[in-house]
C-alpha cells in the first residue's frame, strides 16, 4: 500500500456506512470521510508508520494494518460519535488486560494505534455456549472500577425512563411500562464499574498474547448486568432454529450470569430493559425494521416469567 492514503482506498462498503450520517459531536459522515485521508496521512507520519495490508471496518471506523520498526501494529480511525469519545480512556485502563492493548493515542483526530490481533478470527465459529463462557470470562478480566471521566449508567437510565413513558405505537405500551419501572428501580444502584456495553461475538478476537481479547469498547460506569443483553441478540440464528427460544435465551443468560458471577435478576431486568429501548429506537427510523423490532420484543418478553 502507497505510504499516502488517498480516498480510493476506501471501501465502498465503509463509504456506505458514514455517508449522510448527522454530526453527532462535530462532523457529519459526508465532511468526515472527506477528511479521513488527511488523518491517516498524519497519524501515519506523527507515529511512523507503514501502512501494510488491506484496510477493513467496522460500522463506524477504518482499520489499517500497518508496521512500525519491523512490527505489525493497527492504526484505527473512528467517525466521531459519543459511544467512541472515550474509547482510548477505556482500553488505557485495561492496559491489554482482556483487552487489545493500546499503544498510542490521538483523541483529537479519533485515532489510536492499536496491537496486531486476528481480525477474521472471532466468536462467532466456536460453540455458542463455549463462546458465552469465554465472554463471561472476559467481564471479569475487564471489571474494575470506573475513573470519573466516563458516562453513568445512571445518567443515562434517567433519560431512557423518559423514553419509554413516551412509548410507541409500534412497541406494546406494557412493555414501555415495565421497561421504565424497572429502569426506576435499577437506576439508583448501577454505577462504579468499567464496563464494555456492546461486548459480543465480534467484539472478541483472537490473539496470541492471551487466546482472546475484547475490542470496540463503547465505554460506561455501570454494572456488568446491563452487559449481558448483546450475547442473546446476536447470532441470533441459533435463537430462531431453537424448539424453546425463551428456553434458550435464559440459558445465555445463565451461562454467562454463572461465568461471570452475576446477579441474575438483575442481568434479566437490565436485558429487558435495553431490548425494550432498542425496539423504540427502532420504532423513530424513518423507515423502521419490522424484523429487528419483532427480534428485540421477542428477547424482552423471554426475560420475564
Amino acid at each position: 500500500m502507497p505510504m499516502n492514503f488517498g480516498g480510493e482506498a476506501i471501501p465502498a462498503s465503509f463509504r456506505e456506512l458514514v455517508e449522510g450520517r448527522a454530526a453527532d459531536v462535530g462532523v457529519s459522515g459526508d465532511d468526515w470521510l472527506a477528511s479521513l485521508p488527511g488523518i491517516v496521512d498524519h497519524c501515519v507520519r506523527q507515529w511512523s508508520l507503514r501502512l501494510d495490508g488491506p484496510v477493513w471496518h467496522g460500522q463506524c471506523a477504518l482499520v489499517l494494518p500497518c508496521h512500525r520498526d519491523g512490527e505489525p501494529v493497527v492504526l484505527k480511525v473512528s467517525w466521531p460519535h459519543e459511544e467512541a469519545r472515550l474509547e482510548h480512556l477505556a482500553l488505557q485502563n485495561w492496559h491489554g488486560r482482556g483487552a487489545v492493548r493500546l499503544l498510542a493515542a490521538d483523541p483529537a483526530h479519533w485515532a489510536m494505534l492499536l496491537e496486531s490481533v486476528a481480525h477474521d478470527a472471532d466468536l462467532t465459529d466456536p460453540p455458542l455456549l463455549d463462546a458465552i463462557e469465554v465472554i463471561g470470562g472476559l467481564f471479569t478480566r475487564l471489571d474494575r472500577p470506573a475513573t470519573p471521566q466516563f458516562t453513568r449508567l445512571s445518567e443515562c437510565a434517567e433519560r431512557w425512563i423518559t423514553l419509554c413513558r413516551s412509548g410507541s405505537r409500534l412497541v406494546p405500551r406494557r412493555l414501555t411500562d415495565q421497561a421504565a419501572g424497572l429502569l426506576s428501580e435499577l437506576a439508583p444502584d448501577c454505577d462504579g464499574r468499567l464496563i464494555h456495553r456492546d461486548l459480543h461475538y465480534e467484539n472478541v478476537l483472537a490473539a496470541q498474547r492471551e487466546p482472546w481479547l475484547a475490542i470496540d469498547p463503547k465505554p460506561l460506569s455501570g454494572e456488568w448486568e446491563f452487559a449481558v443483553a448483546p450475547l442473546l441478540w446476536n447470532r441470533w440464528d441459533h435463537a430462531a432454529a431453537a424448539h424453546n427460544v425463551r428456553t434458550h435465551l435464559r440459558l445465555r443468560l445463565g451461562v454467562v450470569a454463572e461465568a461471570a458471577g452475576l446477579d441474575e435478576s438483575r442481568a434479566l431486568a437490565w436485558t429487558f430493559a435495553r431490548m425494550v429501548l432498542n425496539a423504540v429506537w427502532e420504532a423513530q427510523e424513518p423507515i423502521p425494521d419490522d424484523e429487528w423490532i419483532s427480534q428485540c420484543i421477542t428477547i424482552a418478553k423471554a426475560m420475564t416469567d
